[in-house]
């Protein structure tokens, strides 16, 4: 019987086409928006991820990490004073405008690190070394704003091509130089602009105009201190808010800097509304083409199922053929729409936007979700299979 039916489901070519495009659409679209979301919210918590520390140490009224609200320089000593720290250094992050050689201003995240320990710098760097920070006037710069940041040459045949900076050309910061001495591998971050480190110090020279130029203290625990138990000691003993550095997305402790600027963003912004309608689109599309699709199929076949019922088959079997069928389709949907939606991703990966993560989880969610369309459309079936007259065989 189980093997009538997917004869039955394969002899049908051209209803199996159109049931497997309704059912892959509906996997692409789930996959790929679901993962382009993800993505898009991994930018976030960019400066999470490129500065590493296990406590970030903010202003009590700080919600998410872009949104640091100023502290004082004497903040840090007072996080120092904490029983179990280890060390504690400044950090500084704000948006400016760089004003390149041209004449054009572009945007930029700068980030002033501590010039002893240069706590919270990045991890990578292609270029330069991280000990020429210390030299007057100078800055590191990612790759994605070494080519943004660029300069623009006029081709021969009037085309433009961009020559990314290089280690050695400067630009202006609220009208003081910075020069280039490295280039570092980050990752990208929420508002567009690429991050520019330099020292603490010299980050507040550039930012003269503003009183407060401490954003962040980063914290590390000495050895055998539990973060948590550090954290909620810091809060205790200095009225400020303590952060763990937790990026993980499917294990987020309480605390988690990381954490809250999702949610944050989540709440606040049309970002899950306008993916959550996407992939609901999808799921939608799926179950109408597949359900008519199958429905569609199930009446051609009808006579035959039929005649399996005239035969003492009963509804049971009749059930499980329908679901073997759907079973099916939906296993190969599910693999064609997912391997599109890779195909599409590692496009994007390649580009460098827009951003996609595609967590185990998401598979899974989309595994399910297929499955289900599938079986909606068989339940449809069913209840036609179990409405004919076996005896409209004998009949026909």
């Amino acid at each position: 019987m189980y093997r009538l039916a997917l004869n039955m489901l394969f002899g049908d070519r051209a209803k199996l086409a159109m049931l497997l495009c309704g059912l892959s659409f509906s996997a692409l679209l789930m996959a790929q928006q679901s993962s382009v979301f993800f993505g898009i919210m991994s930018w976030t918590y960019t400066p999470m991820v490129n500065i590493r520390a296990s406590i970030w140490v903010s202003d009590s009224e700080v919600e998410q990490v872009n949104d640091a609200k100023p502290m004082r320089d004497t903040d840090v000593s007072r996080v120092r004073s904490v029983d179990g720290v280890s060390w504690a250094a400044p950090l500084h992050s704000s948006i400016m405008q760089a004003r390149m050689p041209n004449g054009k201003f572009k945007l930029i995240s700068l980030v002033g690190i501590d010039s002893d320990t240069f706590a919270g710098a990045p991890a990578t760097l292609t270029q330069g070394n991280i000990e020429d920070l210390r030299l007057p006037n100078t800055v590191l710069v990612d790759e994605w704003g070494a080519n943004l940041l660029g300069h623009v040459v006029i081709q021969p045949d009037g085309s433009e091509k961009i020559i990314p900076l290089q280690i050695g050309d400067t630009f202006e910061l609220n009208d003081t130089e910075a020069r280039i001495v490295g280039i570092c591998r980050v990752k990208r971050a929420f508002t567009g602009g690429p991050f520019v480190y330099t020292t603490y110090d010299r980050a507040k020279a550039y930012t003269a105009n503003v009183r407060r130029a401490l954003s962040y203290v980063l914290v590390e625990p000495r050895e055998g201190v539990s973060i948590d138990d550090l954290r909620l000691r810091i809060e205790r003993e200095t009225g400020l808010k303590a952060w763990t550095s937790d990026t993980d997305l499917w294990h987020w402790k309480e605390g988690s800097l990381a954490r809250s600027t999702f949610w944050w963003f989540w709440k606040n912004t049309g970002i899950p509304f306008s993916f959550g309608t996407a992939v609901l689109l999808g799921l939608f599309v799926g179950i109408a083409i597949s359900g008519q699709t199958f429905y569609s199929f199930v009446l051609e076949n009808l006579k035959y199922f039929a005649a399996i019922k005239a035969m003492g088959a009963s509804m049971g079997v009749l059930a499980r053929m329908l679901l073997l069928q759907a079973l099916t389709a939906g296993l190969l949907g599910f693999g064609l729409g997912v391997g599109m939606a890779q195909a599409i991703g590692r496009g994007m990966i390649e580009k460098g936007m827009p951003p996609f993560v595609m967590y185990p989880q998401i598979l899974w969610a989309t595994f399910v979700l297929v499955l289900g369309i599938s079986f909606t459309s068989a339940l449809i079936g069913m209840v036609k299979v179990a409405r004919v007259d076996p005896a409209s065989v004998f009949r026909g």
